[in-house]
């Protein structure tokens, strides 16, 4: 396996300043993404799409820094209501994007339909009351199936693999719903981004997850959740409370290696279940740690993912993190 970062992590540090910290950790890779939720402050989409210069010049400073760009990342709501044509639209452009800089992937998420006539999304989570059926029929069959089926076509004849998030609040969220989407659209360009910490956050085992996603698999970022215990206990996993609240949240994203007490035994057993699942690519470190600096958190991640991500690879060596 190969380690890299998603260059949102150090979205304070200009990019030749994440390229250094990369290359000086030792990174095969970077994540880079595109817009739609991300300000997308290291890449301009229409800039790069409007110049063979700029993509050359842009790629040959990834390439001297002894790096490569693993995917790009249009995570979004591409089915939203009102706005998921203007998302739309920079997802498409960054599957363009990637076939002009022969990137092979673009992470994204699936989507989130509204209700019929609704004019935001809504996330469907209970098939009680009755309606709740005819919302869910309305967002899978008329909105996001043939969207999916399409777009699956367009990755097609760009070449491009897209890699879906499975996240809260979209209407792919869990691995069943993964595999209702990827076996309904049936090709071979659609597979999933696993995302380790939205799952968590739901409650789900992830060894588990990935047994039942084997094969599916395209992607993955190595991104950590911490639960709240008490919280937990008196209220569920559930909570709209303000990320930077954190001491009231019932989870927190938190520093790779800091949300279970098994600690780098439970990121061994990660890495274990994927190889077992027949997933041999990257491990995109994401750092969204408020309490904890950001370069430092994604050295910290480095450390742990050499250690028990490598070993036993042939240019394995102990780390110096």
């Amino acid at each position: 396996m190969e380690i890299g970062l998603i260059t949102d992590s150090l979205s304070s540090r200009s990019f030749d300043e994440v390229l250094g910290i990369a290359a000086d950790l030792g990174l095969s890779s970077i994540e880079l993404p595109t817009g739609n939720w991300s300000e997308a402050p290291h890449l301009d989409l229409d800039a790069l799409l409007d110049s063979e210069a700029e993509r050359l010049a842009y790629l040959g400073k990834i390439a001297q820094a002894g790096l490569r760009i693993s995917a790009l990342n249009a995570n979004g709501n591409q089915l939203h209501p009102v706005s998921g044509p203007e998302q739309d639209l920079v997802l498409r452009k960054t599957i363009r994007l990637a076939r002009l800089m022969d990137v092979p992937m673009v992470v994204c998420m699936s989507g989130l339909p509204g209700a019929a006539g609704d004019s935001t999304p809504n996330w469907v989570t209970s098939s009680w009351p009755p309606e709740n059926l005819a919302i869910l029929e309305h967002q899978w069959e008329q909105v996001a199936l043939p969207y999916w089926r399409e777009l699956a076509g367009f990755a097609q004849e760009h070449r491009v693999k897209l890699a879906i998030e499975p996240c809260f609040t979209q209407l792919v969220y869990n691995a069943a719903t993964a595999k209702r989407l990827i076996d309904s659209v049936a090709s071979d360009w659609v597979g999933i981004n696993l995302d380790p910490s939205h799952l968590m956050a739901m409650g789900a085992d992830i060894p588990s997850v990935i047994r039942a996603l084997a094969g599916t698999i395209m992607h993955v970022h190595a991104k950590d959740v911490r639960l709240n215990a008490p919280l937990v206990a008196a209220n569920g996993l559930p909570d709209g409370t303000a990320m930077t609240q954190w001491q009231q949240r019932a989870w927190n994203y938190v520093t790779l290696g800091l949300g279970h007490p098994a600690g780098e035994a439970f990121w061994a057993d990660f890495v274990y279940e994927l190889r077992a699942a027949g997933y041999d690519g990257t491990l995109n470190i994401e750092h969204e740690d408020v309490l904890v600096n950001s370069e430092e958190g994604v050295r910290r991640a480095a450390g742990l993912l050499r250690r028990v991500a490598l070993q036993g690879e042939p240019d394995w060596k102990p780390a110096q993190v």
